[in-house]
């Protein structure tokens, strides 16, 4: 008999409780149905489904879009005896040959592939003849042209519930509005009645927007009189300027890493390693830097430049405080920032549809920058959410 998803929660995850929602979703694809799951950063997506896949019989798939996320999640499982590989261009030709004899023989719990690694005729033909145990689709928002990460190589997704109909599918997300949740069901087949939204509201995390006039100064007075010595991510719009800011933090007596994707594999992965297991420390990067990034006291996100859509900032700014902590998310916004905006905006190589979509998503992060209420409660209203509740935690820090 397997293990029950309870006993596997305490034994191997070492978490005495679910959180809420968890159990249903789990129980819901264990008995073999469907569900998207939008829950915060921090939340537990990935035992949504990683719990499924070692209690159903076979090998849970997940889509999941890059390698860096794929990297984290394995070498996390991993470190658990929980049977997890990858299947991506970073493996050499013997490696590779490896995990699929792996896959093949029935010894793999999870395996985690790209969507364009998914539908190459040698992986499809795999799945034919392997058991398999659930289908996830992380980070599920990139399927939807309403999604602030659209991936063209998302859309075929549909194609495996077409193939495999009678195999659970489960897709999370932390940043999907309702455009997007709705978009994603259709693209997968879903029903409405198979979402689950557990919430967008991140009460320990206390965000702030300042107009930016000194942003190296601005940045500095910051760190030091609210994070001396707390981790911390400062997020970029340029590599050049992610360069200066980490050298410049660095000779200020704040020791902060550069990570972008200019820099030489073994570099990023070694800064981004220490970032993880070491305190204190603070990293400058583009936004190449965070998915997957699982270190619980991050205890401030500040960006120097006004990101492109209310998803982006929520997703990045939920990097903060995923122990439950008071964190900060704390912003710099000019007139520049959005004007250079409009302008990459205006020269993108998209269709029309999707430039609309855009801009639309443009314009409502530029009225929660320029707002004059609780910001908390503008974003919570852009996710489809009653912010009402939130005005009365008055114990957490507030918005500013």
């Amino acid at each position: 008999m397997p293990d029950s998803p309870l006993h596997l929660l305490n034994t191997i995850f070492g978490y005495p409780s679910f959180r809420p929602l968890q159990q249903e979703v789990i129980d819901r694809v264990i008995s073999g149905k469907n569900a998207l799951l939008v829950m915060p950063t921090g939340g537990g997506k990935s035992l949504c489904y990683q719990i499924p896949a070692l209690v159903r019989p076979g090998t849970g798939i997940v889509a999941s879009p890059l390698i860096a996320l794929m990297k984290n999640q394995v070498d996390a499982l991993q470190q658990l005896g929980i049977k997890a590989a990858v299947l991506n261009s970073s493996l050499s030709p013997p490696e590779r040959k490896d995990v699929e004899r792996r896959l093949l023989a029935g010894d793999l719990d999870l395996i985690y592939v790209a969507p364009e690694r998914l539908f190459t005729p040698t992986f499809l033909r795999l799945l034919e003849r392997i058991n398999i145990s659930i289908f996830a689709v992380d980070e599920a928002h990139c399927i939807s042209r309403w999604g602030h990460d659209f991936r063209p190589d998302y859309l075929q997704l549909g194609e495996i519930r077409e193939r495999f109909p009678n195999i659970p599918c489960i897709a999370a997300t932390a940043t999907a509005d309702e455009p997007t949740r709705r978009e994603i069901l259709t693209r997968l087949h879903m029903t409405p009645d198979e979402g689950f939204v557990g919430g967008f509201d991140r009460p320990n995390i206390g965000y702030s927007i300042v107009p930016k006039n000194n942003a190296r100064q601005q940045l500095l007075r910051f760190i030091q009189q609210q994070h001396p010595s707390g981790a911390g991510i400062v997020y970029c719009r340029a590599r050049k300027t992610v360069e200066k800011t980490a050298q410049w933090l660095t000779e200020m007596g704040r020791e902060t890493l550069p990570y972008h994707a200019g820099l030489p594999p073994e570099q990023r992965q070694k800064n981004q390693d220490r970032f993880l297991q070491e305190e204190g420390l603070v990293v400058a990067a583009t936004i190449a830097f965070g998915m997957g990034i699982d270190k619980p006291n991050v205890r401030f996100v500040a960006h120097l430049n006004v990101p492109g859509s209310p998803e982006a900032y929520y997703q990045e700014t939920g990097r903060a405080g995923r122990d439950g902590l008071p964190a900060d998310a704390w912003m710099l916004y000019s007139l520049a920032d959005l004007v250079m905006l409009r302008k990459l905006l205006e020269n993108s190589e998209i269709d029309e549809q999707h430039r609309w979509i855009e801009q639309h998503k443009l314009n409502a992060m530029i009225g929660y920058c320029e707002t004059s209420v609780c910001r908390r409660s503008v974003l919570l209203t852009y996710f489809g959410e009653q912010p009402d509740a939130v005005q009365q935690l008055r114990h957490l820090p507030p918005s500013r």
